[in-house]
Formats: C-alpha cells, sequence, structure tokens
C-alpha cells in the first residue's frame, strides 16, 4: 500500500441494508456507478456482504457494503442475516432500501429499530419511484428519499444526503502529530524480523510516519538492534521514542528516561478511542490463573509468519509473567464474538484496519460484559513495568494510573 492510500478504517462506511428484491443491489451500483454488486431477477442474489474502497463525491473516500437480504430464508438465511448484522458493527451510515411499491415491510421496521438501538445515521431509500404513483407527491421525513436506480432517477441527490446525515467522528486527536512541534525529532523503532513484511513498512508505521510529516516535525527510522548508536549520532535530543511493540523492553532499556517512549500500537489505541479502556484493562493480566481464558483479537487477516506477536510471543509473554497456563483462543478479520463472559480478558491489537466505530463496539461489547479490555502495546508495556512512562506523553491520561 503507497502512502497516497485511504486504508479501510479511515474511510466513511456505508451500509446497504434491505429485503431481497427491494433493488438494493441495483441502487449500490447506480451510486457508485460500476457493476459493483450482482443484479438478479432472483431473490437473495447476494449472498455475503461486498466491499468496494472508493471515491465518492461529495464524501471523499469511502467503503461501500452491499448486504444480503434481510428476509433470506433457512439456516444459509439467518447466516447471511447475522453476517448483515455485524457490517452495522462498522457502518458510519445505514442506508435501509425500501420497495417503494410495496412500501416498509415488518422486517424494514425491525432494522430501522436496530439502527436506532446501535445510534447509526440512517436514510430511508424508496427505490422503484418511476412504478410509484405518488413518488414525487408524498411527504417524506429529512432522511427519506424516492430514487429510482433503474431510471438513475434522483441518484445525486440520495449521494447529497448520505454527505449530510454522516456523523464525523470526533478527530481531536491525530495519530501523534498533535503531540508534536514543528521540526521536533521523532526515532521510530522498526524491528526487521521473520515477521516483517519484504519490502514495505506496516499500516501502523506508515500512518504515524505520515503524522509525523504533516505536523512538520521530522522521522528517524531505525531498528532496535541500532537505536541506541542512533540516539548517539543524531546530535540533538528527540521528542519522543516509538518503538513497535515487541521491542518496547529493549528499547525502554536504550531510550534515555528524559526522553518520550511510547509505542505504534498505543497511538493506534488513542486514534481510535480506546486507550483510557486499554490501559485501565491492562492490569487484569495480573490477575490470570491456570485455564482461565484469554480472547486475543486482530483486526486484520494477515498471513501469519513464524514468531507471531499475537499468536505466539503475546501468549509467550503472558505465561512468563503470570506463571500461570491460561487458554488463548485468537479471532481475526470482521470475526469478533458476541458473548465474550467466558474470557477473562481481551487483548486487541492497535485496530488500524478497523473504523472508530467497529473498535468502540468492540470494546463496549468487552466492557459491558464485565471482562476488561486492552491492547497488544499497553499489555506489553504493563507486564514490562513501563506502562506508566509509555503514556507520559499523552496528555488526556495523566494521572490515569493509580
Amino acid at each position: 500500500m503507497g502512502l497516497n492510500d485511504t486504508p479501510s478504517g479511515n474511510r466513511i462506511h456505508i451500509g446497504f441494508f434491505g429485503m431481497r428484491n427491494a433493488g438494493k443491489s441495483s441502487l449500490v451500483n447506480a451510486v457508485t456507478g460500476q457493476e459493483l454488486a450482482v443484479v438478479s431477477e432472483t431473490k437473495g442474489t447476494t449472498t455475503d456482504p461486498v466491499y468496494k474502497a472508493m471515491e465518492l463525491l461529495p464524501l471523499g473516500p469511502v467503503m461501500i457494503i452491499d448486504t444480503p437480504g434481510m428476509d433470506d430464508e433457512g439456516e444459509l438465511g439467518l447466516q447471511r442475516i447475522k453476517k448483515a448484522k455485524q457490517v452495522l458493527n462498522k457502518t458510519d451510515i445505514a442506508v435501509l432500501v425500501v420497495d417503494g411499491v410495496a412500501g416498509q415491510s415488518d422486517m424494514d421496521k425491525r432494522m430501522i429499530a436496530i439502527f436506532e438501538e446501535k445510534s447509526v445515521p440512517f436514510l430511508i431509500v424508496y427505490n422503484k419511484a418511476d412504478l410509484m404513483e405518488n413518488a414525487g407527491k408524498n411527504d417524506y421525513a429529512d432522511n427519506e428519499i424516492a430514487v429510482s436506480a433503474l431510471k438513475k432517477e434522483g441518484i445525486q441527490e440520495l449521494k447529497e444526503k448520505i454527505a449530510h446525515f454522516v456523523k464525523v467522528e470526533d478527530s481531536r486527536f491525530q495519530i501523534v502529530g498533535d503531540l508534536l512541534k514543528p521540526l521536533d525529532v521523532v526515532v521510530l523503532v522498526i524491528p526487521i524480523d521473520s515477521a516483517a513484511p519484504k519490502g514495505r513498512l506496516i499500516l501502523p508505521q506508515q500512518q504515524v510516519i505520515r503524522d509525523i510529516l504533516e505536523a512538520g516535525a521530522v522521522s528517524v527510522v531505525a531498528r532496535d538492534t541500532e537505536l541506541r548508536d542512533t540516539l548517539a549520532k543524531i546530535g540533538t535530543k528527540p521528542r519522543m521514542v516509538i518503538t513497535d511493540s515487541q521491542a518496547f523492553k529493549q528499547v525502554a532499556a536504550d531510550t534515555p528516561e528524559d526522553i518520550y517512549l511510547t509505542s505504534f500500537s498505543i497511538l493506534m489505541a488513542r486514534w481510535k478511542g480506546f486507550l483510557e479502556t486499554a490501559v485501565k484493562g491492562a492490569k487484569a493480566v495480573g490477575d490470570i490463573r491456570n485455564g482461565d481464558k484469554i480472547l486475543i483479537a486482530e483486526g486484520c487477516t494477515h498471513h501469519r509468519q513464524c514468531e507471531d506477536i499475537g499468536t505466539v510471543k503475546l501468549p509467550a509473554w503472558i505465561r512468563k509473567y503470570t506463571g500461570k497456563e491460561p487458554v488463548f483462543t485468537f479471532c481475526s478479520g470482521t470475526e469478533f464474538p458476541e458473548d465474550l463472559t467466558p474470557y477473562k480478558l481481551v487483548i486487541h491489537c492497535g485496530g488500524c484496519m478497523l473504523n472508530e466505530r467497529e473498535m468502540r463496539y468492540r470494546m463496549k461489547c468487552t466492557v459491558d460484559q464485565n471482562v476488561p479490555f486492552t491492547n497488544y502495546g499497553t499489555v506489553i508495556a504493563y507486564m514490562n513495568g513501563i506502562l506508566e512512562r509509555s503514556i507520559e506523553p499523552i496528555p488526556e491520561l495523566q494521572g490515569i494510573i493509580d
């Protein structure tokens, strides 16, 4: 991925929902101007959510999601509906496509109730306006519109309504740029090992570098093995050292106490809005006993390498720190358990591939079930006795640790 690409986690997610054959997929194609979704006279053609990253004016970078029909039948239908509901957890705005001729069904009304319960902004789109006798005469609410996907009527007005109804999340925080002044020097520590992708940096590293550049600051990149020599050679005291979490212990030892130290994972948790919860949840690792279940969750589905941090290194460090033998469960990508009560602790990745809404949803699901929630970098810092130091550069968290 190039630095100029917009990651999926930074895109506005627009989910299209509705009954089978309400014309949902045809409307998606009309809105996107391309054959993104399969269109057929046969009910239930869309079997899985279809994702498409694109530019959609006047919004900019978006992720369009076409979901299966919510009234699907049988066991397969129930699975499709479950997947469609999962999409809502990451949806910034929901578009409910209603058959304008038939009107709202009970399922449509049920979906509206779910949107309201999850506090997802939504539009109701009455499709097939070309067949509706009163299409242009009805009194529609602000979040309603009649369109014809077939005739391409009302599509531009729909796009403008979508843009108007999108709630921009609170973006008080940048990843790190708001913690820097122009020409501050930041040293980024990036280990190059068997799990590192060949020829490229991973997404959080790219995003932090971009954020530093936009702040007018200067980034210096070094491996963990060269950090000590790098600090000696750059000729100026860095404002901050940001490290990959797996090298936290060694980097903390090599970074003088008068230089701020944190990790990519901690900064991602701050940006996605769950760092305070992660800091409070990290201490639960000290209460782990033999047989306790720990869920380790990743937002991406990258190819696992030998010594993977989530499945190998983190469990090993937890066993060593606690002296116990917990039971580890792993999930990745869009899968995240609804029932978290069997777990004593949930440890999530930084969430760079997930948008803020989904990360907050996962955090809330966990906390609402009275299960501590933390992330990789935070719990690793805690186990190394440097959590307080690692959040010292972050002013809004001062005093949070007892």
